[in-house]
């Protein structure tokens, strides 16, 4: 396993471009599936990492925003084409970013950060709050041995099961739950007003796969992944979970960026080392992807 502050996640890495808008398509209640052209960064991006990206000259806002791989598009040859990111619209940035039309460009520059590291499991339990499903679709396509990232392409680890765990406020801010199903993925949805799937917390949804009546293998009982991205409060409570069920657990924190580049230390978390001493690492290289257990919540 390659270590996360590698040098590959160094913004020397990194791809800047000025990208096409191929599509701006609203796919729920104030979420937008962006897709631009960059076939470099297509070719290379792996689940879990992420871009930076603004609008061409404009200085209000001058900084970028970090936006998730959602997923890669691939030319008819089945190449690597364009980049998919899924945005909630909220704040300036955002705000702009919707009224973008195909033809119209982006600035952006990536892959950035760790991703996520193919581990063997018998079951990946996703699970994500608000807008943190953003990460996982790629993920989960990848574990099913469905599609491969990366150039050259990483050999993932297949998974005999993947499940999604997936909360948000009421059924109209449910995005992209379609796109999970697609691929075989099993969607357990939850919401805090009871319109769609359960009504209550994403945490009840999965403690209740982690206590299934089902019956499993006893490999895949002793043998799960857990994978969350989402609200911080949300997370911590995942990962204590994880650690109650004796269960590994990473979580892709959403600790807001100003460069992405490592420079300006704004997206620092408290990280602790082996011998539970902690200092801070910055989520945009030595991150975003940390195991639970070694954040200080």
């Amino acid at each position: 396993m390659q270590h996360p502050v590698h040098a590959n996640y160094y913004a020397d890495q990194a791809i800047q471009r000025r990208s096409c808008v191929l599509e701006n398509t609203r796919i729920a209640r104030d979420t937008i599936r962006l897709r631009f052209e960059c076939p470099e960064m297509a070719a290379q991006i792996l689940p879990g990492q992420f871009l930076m990206l603004r609008l061409p000259d404009c200085n209000d806002p001058l900084i970028g925003r970090p936006l998730a791989l959602y997923d890669t598009s691939l030319d008819q040859q089945g190449n690597p084409l364009a980049i998919d990111v899924v945005y909630l619209v909220k704040g300036k940035l955002t705000s702009q970013l919707q009224h973008l039309v195909p033809g119209q460009s982006v600035d952006v520059w990536g892959p950035l950060g760790n991703g996520f590291v193919p581990q063997q499991c018998e079951h990946l339990i996703m699970v994500a709050g608000g807008i943190g499903q953003t990460p996982f679709v790629a993920l989960g396509q990848e574990a099913l041995g469905k599609k491969s990232y990366g150039n050259p392409a990483r050999n993932a680890i297949v998974t005999q099961r993947v499940s999604l765990c997936y909360g948000a406020r009421s059924a109209e801010f449910l995005a992209g739950v379609e796109d999970f199903e697609a691929h075989g993925i099993a969607t357990h949805l939850c919401t805090d007003d009871g319109t769609r799937g359960h009504h209550g917390l994403v945490t009840e949804c999965l403690e209740s796969l982690l206590t299934e009546s089902v019956a499993v293998s006893a490999d895949e009982a002793d043998n799960r992944r857990i994978v969350c991205c989402g609200p911080e409060p949300m997370m911590a409570a995942v990962s204590e979970m994880a650690r109650q069920y004796q269960v590994p657990c990473q979580v892709s924190l959403e600790t807001p960026m100003a460069c992405g580049l490592g420079i300006c230390f704004t997206c620092v978390a408290k990280i602790c080392d082996e011998s539970g001493n902690w200092d801070y690492q910055r989520t945009c290289v030595e991150g975003p992807v940390f195991d639970a257990d070694r954040i200080v919540w």
